[in-house]
C-alpha cells in the first residue's frame, strides 16, 4: 500500500517522464526481496513482484482511459489523451529497463546468473545466427504478433496482465543490454590495456542504440494493444457494453489494435534491415 500510493494517474499522465523513477523503483524493491527470499525462482519473482508494484496505478490508468471513451471526444483527440497514459507506461518500462541493466552489470556472475535464470535461457535460445531476409523478416514479426495477441488477451482476462509480460521483457532486455554493455568494455580494454570514462560511456551508447532503435517501437506496440485489451475488459467491468457508448469504445480499441499492429511491422522492419547495418 505504499510504493504503488506514491503518485497518482493524473501526476503521471501530466509529469509521464517521472515514471522512470517509479519503475526503477519498483524493480529494485522486486529485486531485493525476490533474491532474499526467493532466491531459487528469483527470476520470474522479481517479475511478478515489479509487476504487483506497478498493477494499481496501471489499472487506475486504464480505468480513466476507458472513462474518456464516455465522454465524447473526437477520436483523434481521444487518440492523444490515450498517448500520454501510453507515454508514462513507456517511460515505467524504460525505468525498469535501465535498472535491471544496471542490477545485471554490477552484481557478481554468480548471483546474476541466480537472480537472471530464466532470462539467460531464453536469451540462449533466442540468440540464433541469422541474416537479414524476408524469411527472418516473417518470423519476428510472426512470433511478435503472437506476443502481441497475448498482451491483449491477458488485458481482456486480468485487466493489467500484459504488464507482467512488458515486465517480462523488460528483464530479458536488461540481460541481452547488459550483456552487449560487458562485451564492448571488455574488447575496449582488451585492446587498449585499459578503459576510461569516455569508452565506458560510448559503449553504454552503443548498447542503448542497439536495442532502443527496434525494441522501444516493438514495445510500444505491445503497450498500445495492452491499452486496447484492458480498456474493453474494463467496460465489460462496468456494463459499458449494455450502453450506447459501446459502440465508440469497440471503434477506439479497434483503432489501437491497428495501430499497434502498424506499430509492430515498422518495429520488425528496423530489427531486421536497419539495425544489423550499425551493430
Amino acid at each position: 500500500m505504499v510504493i504503488e500510493s506514491l503518485i497518482s494517474v493524473k501526476n503521471a499522465e501530466k509529469h509521464p517522464k517521472e515514471m522512470i523513477f517509479f519503475g526503477g523503483l519498483y524493480s529494485l524493491v522486486a529485486v531485493f526481496i525476490s533474491f532474499w527470499v526467493f532466491r531459487e525462482y528469483s527470476s520470474i519473482v522479481l517479475v511478478f513482484l515489479t509487476t504487483m508494484a506497478a498493477s494499481p496505478l496501471i489499472y487506475k490508468m486504464i480505468k480513466y482511459e476507458e472513462k474518456k471513451d464516455t465522454q465524447g471526444y473526437s477520436e483523434k483527440n481521444l487518440l492523444k489523451e490515450h498517448a500520454k497514459a501510453l507515454s508514462s507506461i513507456m517511460w515505467m518500462f524504460i525505468g525498469v529497463t535501465l535498472m535491471l541493466t544496471l542490477i545485471y552489470m554490477a552484481l557478481p556472475q554468480q548471483n546474476t546468473i541466480t537472480l537472471f535464470d530464466a532470462q539467460i535461457s531464453t536469451l540462449t535460445q533466442l540468440n540464433g545466427q541469422a541474416t537479414a531476409s524476408y524469411t527472418f523478416f516473417s518470423r519476428i514479426f510472426f512470433n511478435n504478433i503472437r506476443v502481441l495477441v497475448f498482451c491483449i488477451l491477458f488485458s481482456f482476462l486480468y485487466g493489467i496482465g500484459a504488464l507482467f509480460i512488458l515486465n517480462w521483457n523488460a528483464s530479458v532486455i536488461a540481460v541481452a543490454l547488459g550483456n552487449f554493455i560487458l562485451e564492448k568494455i571488455s574488447e575496449k580494454t582488451a585492446i587498449l590495456g585499459g578503459i576510461g570514462v569516455g569508452g565506458y560511456l560510448s559503449s553504454v551508447t552503443s548498447g542503448l542504440l542497439r536495442y532502443s532503435l527496434h525494441g522501444i517501437p516493438e514495445i510500444l506496440a505491445y503497450v498500445i494493444a495492452g491499452l486496447a485489451g484492458g480498456i474493453i475488459s474494463v467496460a465489460i467491468i462496468r456494463y459499458d457494453f449494455t450502453t450506447k457508448n459501446f459502440e465508440k469504445i469497440l471503434f477506439d480499441t479497434s483503432n489501437l489494435l491497428v495501430l499497434s499492429i502498424g506499430v509492430l511491422f515498422f518495429a520488425a522492419i528496423i530489427e531486421v534491415y536497419i539495425t544489423p547495418l550499425f551493430f
